[in-house]
Formats: C-alpha cells, sequence, structure tokens
C-alpha cells in the first residue's frame, strides 16, 4: 500500500517550541559560562557539558540474572560462571554517566568519578547521586571493594571516589554557600570500608607500600601489572602507595570538615593524619638509609619488582606513575587547627616527639602563606638551589619538553624513551617500554589504550590541582623554571596555567592551522555555518595532539569545561 507522508509531520507548532527550548538553555548557559570567555571558549565548553549529559543512560546489569539466565530456557553457557560471579549482590538498574553511550555504553567507576566534577556545574544534584550511588550496598562488594567496571568488577581502579566527592562538596558549597553535609557524611562513611579494603587487600608485606594491579594506567609498565609476573614475587607500586597517600589525604580533609560541626570526627582525621605520615616514611624514608621507591641518583620515583629471593630492583620507567606521588597533597589552614584543637594537639605531638616520620612529610612544620600548613610526599624549598629538594627535582622532569611537557599537555611517559627504551630481559624473553606518542603498539589489554605517551585529561587535571596546591602554600615567591631549561621562571600557579592552557588550545585553532586535537579531519566537523563540531577523544598524542582513543568520548576528557570555568575565574580580576 501507498502511502503518502503527511507535508509537516511535526506540527505547526514544532518550530516554536523548539525556539523556546533553545532560549532555556541559552538562559541557562548565559548565567552557567563566564561572560568573559570568547565565543570559541564558551562554544567549547557548552559542547562539553552537552557531550556529558548526552552521555547519561540507564544501566541495567544484575548479576544473578545474568548468571542464572532466563526462566525456561536453556542456562548460560558455562563461561558465565567466570567473570563478575563474586558479585552477586550487584544489581544496578539506574541512570549513570558513561564514558560514551555510542562506543563506550559501560559501567566504569573511576572514569565516573572524574566525570562528576564537571557535571557538578550544571547539575550538582545528578553528581552527588552518582558519587553516592557508587558506594550503595548492592554496587560496593560486602567486603569494600568499590566495582572497577563492567567487564570485571574485581580489578581495581585507583580510589579517586574520595577526591572527587570532595570536589563536588566543596564546588556546591562556593555556589551556594552552604555544603550537602548529609551527602558528605554518607559516602564518607562507606568510603571507610573501601579504605579498609585497600589496607587489608593491597598491602602485600603490611608495611603501607600498596599494590593494585595495572590501576588504570594499562599498559604504562614493561609487565602486567594485574597478572602473575613472569619473574615471580610482586611489584611494589609507586604509584599505588601515592593513590593511597592521596586517599588518606582526601578523608582527612572531609573529615576535618565534618569536625567543624561534629568532634566526633576529629579522631577520624587524626587516623588519616597518622596513616599518611606512615605511607610517607614508606615510601620515601630520608635519612633512613633506604629509598624505598624514591631513585635518588634520577630523582624520580620508580615501581619496584620484589623477587621470590626477596631482592628488589628498581623499574627505571619514567612514566606518570612516577608524577602521581604530586597527587598526595592537602593544605591545613590554621583557622580550621584553632578550632580543632585535640587534631592540632596531636599534629604538634608528631612534630615534636617523631621526627624520623616528620621528616618525610611536606611541610608539617614549616609555615607557608597565611600560616597554612601542608601535607604533602614530596618535600620542597622555597631555594631553587637545594639538590636535594625532591620536588623541585620531579618538577625538572615535568617541565622539560624532552620529557614530560607536550605542547598539548603532560604525556604519560617521558619522552626520554624514544631514544632510550626500557628494556628487561628475562629467561631469554625481552620485555621492552619505548615511548609510543599515538596508538598503542602493544598487545597489553587488547591494545585498545595507550599510556605509553600521549596526555590524557584525567591525570592531567589532577596535576594541575596538585601545582595549586603547592601554590597555596609557597605562594608567588617560590619560582620554578619552565620550560626546564629556558631560563623563564615562574610561580607554581602560572605552571599550572601554562599547562591548562595547552590542554584547552587542543580544541582551538591556531595561528598555524587548526585545532591539533582534529587535525586534517578539522574541515569535517564544523556545521554549514563553519561552527566547530566538537569530539572530545579519549586521549591525544604527546606530540601532535591529534585526539586518539575513542572519538566520541566526553567521558572525562570533559575536564575541559572544568579547566575553562577554573582558567576563567583565575583571570577574572579580584
Amino acid at each position: 500500500m501507498n502511502r503518502r507522508l503527511p507535508v509537516d509531520p511535526l506540527g505547526d507548532g514544532f518550530d516554536a517550541i523548539f525556539r523556546a527550548r533553545l532560549q532555556e538553555a541559552d538562559a541557562f548557559y548565559g548565567e552557567l559560562i563566564p561572560a568573559s570567555l570568547s565565543h570559541p571558549l564558551r562554544d567549547l565548553q557548552r559542547q562539553a557539558f552537552a557531550g556529558l549529559l548526552w552521555s547519561k543512560q540507564t544501566y541495567l546489569y544484575v548479576i544473578r540474572d545474568w548468571l542464572e539466565g532466563d526462566p525456561a530456557t536453556p542456562p548460560p553457557p558455562g563461561h558465565r560462571l567466570g567473570r563478575n560471579h563474586q558479585w552477586q549482590h550487584f544489581h544496578a538498574d539506574d541512570v549513570l554517566s558513561m564514558p560514551d553511550k555510542w562506543e563506550y555504553p559501560w559501567f566504569a567507576a573511576w572514569d565516573l568519578a572524574f566525570h562528576c566534577v564537571p557535571i557538578a556545574l550544571v547539575d550538582p544534584g545528578f553528581a552527588k547521586s552518582q558519587l553516592d550511588l557508587l558506594t550503595r550496598e548492592w554496587y560496593m562488594h560486602p567486603n569494600g571493594q568499590l566495582p572497577a567496571y563492567e567487564w570485571a568488577f574485581d580489578d581495581v581502579n585507583p580510589p579517586v571516589h574520595a577526591w572527587a566527592t570532595w570536589q563536588v562538596y566543596s564546588m556546591e558549597k562556593r555556589a551556594t554557600g552552604t555544603g550537602d553535609r548529609p551527602f558528605l557524611e554518607r559516602v564518607f562513611q562507606k568510603l571507610l570500608l573501601n579504605f579498609t579494603w585497600w589496607v587489608n587487600r593491597k598491602d602485600a608485606e603490611g608495611n603501607n607500600i600498596f599494590q593494585g594491579g595495572f590501576l588504570g594506567l594499562d599498559n604504562i609498565g614493561v609487565f602486567d601489572r594485574s597478572a602473575p609476573l613472569p619473574t615471580g614475587g610482586f611489584i611494589e607500586q609507586a604509584d599505588g602507595t601515592s593513590w593511597m597517600g592521596m586517599f588518606c589525604l582526601n578523608m582527612l580533609t572531609i573529615s576535618l570538615e565534618l569536625a567543624l560541626e561534629n568532634p566526633v570526627y576529629e579522631d577520624m582525621a587524626t587516623k588519616f593524619f597518622e596513616h599518611f605520615l606512615y605511607i610517607a616514611a614508606a615510601m620515601n624514608p630520608i635519612g633512613s638509609g633506604g629509598n624505598r621507591l624514591w631513585d635518588d641518583g634520577d630523582g624520580f620515583f620508580y615501581d619496584v619488582l620484589h623477587l621470590p629471593d626477596g631482592s628488589r630492583l628498581p623499574l627505571k620507567i619514567r612514566s606518570m606513575v612516577g608524577l602521581i606521588p604530586l597527587f598526595a597533597t592537602a593544605i591545613l589552614e590554621p583557622d580550621v587547627l584553632e578550632r580543632l584543637p585535640k587534631f592540632k594537639e596531636r599534629l604538634e605531638w608528631f612534630i615534636r616527639h617523631r621526627p624520623d616520620l616528620k621528616v618525610n612529610v611536606a611541610c608539617m612544620e614549616t609555615r607557608g602563606q597565611k600560616a597554612r600548613r601542608l601535607l604533602a610526599l614530596t618535600y620542597l624549598s622555597p631555594n631553587r638551589f637545594v639538590a636535594q629538594d625532591r620536588f623541585r627535582r620531579i618538577l625538572n622532569r615535568l617541565l622539560d619538553p624532552a620529557e614530560f611537557l607536550s605542547d598539548h599537555g603532560i604525556r604519560s611517559l617521558s619522552r626520554h624513551h624514544a631514544e632510550h627504551p626500557y628494556v628487561f630481559s628475562f629467561e631469554g624473553h625481552e620485555h621492552r617500554v619505548g615511548y609510543e606518542p599515538a596508538e598503542s603498539r602493544s598487545g597489553l589489554f587488547g591494545g585498545n589504550s595507550n599510556w605509553r605517551g600521549p596526555v590524557w585529561f584525567p591525570v592531567n587535571y589532577l596535576l594541575i590541582e596538585a601545582l595549586h596546591q603547592f601554590h597555596q602554600y609557597a605562594g608567588d615567591d617560590f619560582q620554578v623554571e619552565c620550560p626546564t631549561g629556558s631560563g623563564r621562571w615562574m610561580s607554581l600557579q602560572q605552571a599550572a596555567d601554562l599547562i591548562t592552557d595547552r590542554l584547552i588550545a587542543l580544541f582551538l585553532p591556531g595561528a598555524n592551522g587548526p585545532a591539533p586535537a582534529y587535525g586534517a579531519s578539522a574541515a569535517f566537523l564544523s556545521d554549514a555555518d563553519g561552527q566547530p563540531l566538537h569530539l572530545f577523544n579519549e586521549y591525544f598524542h604527546g606530540d601532535d595532539g591529534t585526539g586518539l582513543g575513542a572519538s566520541h568520548q566526553t567521558g572525562w576528557t570533559g575536564l575541559v569545561a572544568q579547566l575553562i570555568q577554573d582558567r576563567a575565574r583565575s583571570r577574572a580580576p579580584s
């Protein structure tokens, strides 16, 4: 039968309704997006928000139903008894923020934590609900583990949920003047279980040196860090231990906030403060004759291979693994310490009676700007010529164009390894890590993502935040050469802004041509009026900035929206 389509299938009112919705969206973003931004930046930020909101999706995965199969049908194949079978409590029937509901429409916990930060600018309620959801009993394992991602809940992701929770809480408090303390307290209580799981399950020798497997960094190591090692033994992980240091300080920060209204939380703050001291002492035992994860000759943190005979071998790969210690940073404000006398008393006790522990931590005794104190894994000195300053030595590599500093952000592996690949030989087999700035040439984890050279937004964001924290403590007088070898000195705030601007510029056309992220594809990524249609790739070429990986994954690359917001705030007149 030949039916003719209606001339106007959407009706007379469609255009008017569409215009009204567009005006409402314009009004909403008009209040949110800083008026000082240029049109290209406003458009980029709005499209990042749109991608994040578009990637919300209903996610239905009930493990017991999946294992048992449907009623009155043949039983499912036997291989279902493997993957995720220990998570029979898991019952997801919720709207989640996906890495990308086109290419990657599945659950991924540490991705989601980063999504929540820019989402909190447009929908703080949804951001809070996501972080709350992951700690609920139908997601979190009864033993305290958070599920990693859909295809292997048992894998271990970096413990970033306390960080994301504090970020979202602080953003809403800054915007409205009131923080959602019930949300903060509820998630904190559940994260205590997760922290205990890490301590009990991922510290092989009970000495505050942690192992977590690949920890989201896929092929960054010379071995698959989530599989049994060909050498036997295990790896003492600089990143695993640093993530736990960061987790400690995030929980300390939250407990101090809660203690301002409920003194019970002062004891929790003291617990996390003390635990951080022990992690710092295990990771960099200054003055004890053994630098466990720190290599004083190279001025860098490395993973250490612990062999079955008890010997230890540093795996000298200059990668993001050795930069993650910078993430473990927290500021102690003097007014908070004055309002929490029990916590302050415990802090001062350690300063007086445990010099062996305080020497490993920056800078719980020395007062910084506005009498602030700093807790960090890396010691810093205001004197730019202090050779033993670990912080400066790491920064020299971080800000070196021949190593980590790309024109487009911070690389995940030092460019040094282009000419000097790391090679580990064992029983006739050669294991190699070389600089790969684009797609992976390694078969580890299927070869579908690469941490051997590209720029990744989530770890760049945490590095920028760490530099801001250090600047809060040290102030403008603390100067660092940036780029390394340039003879140009700047504050840590300026160095953070330089990295931020390079990340944002990935999406913007420059004097020499189209946006670096799009390269030769730029001509295809615009509408009929020539306006750019932005893609937010999974990661970016370490040398030329080309977008790589999932091409429509707003996901954690949506952090560019937060970077634009932060940059506009820093430029605003005080």
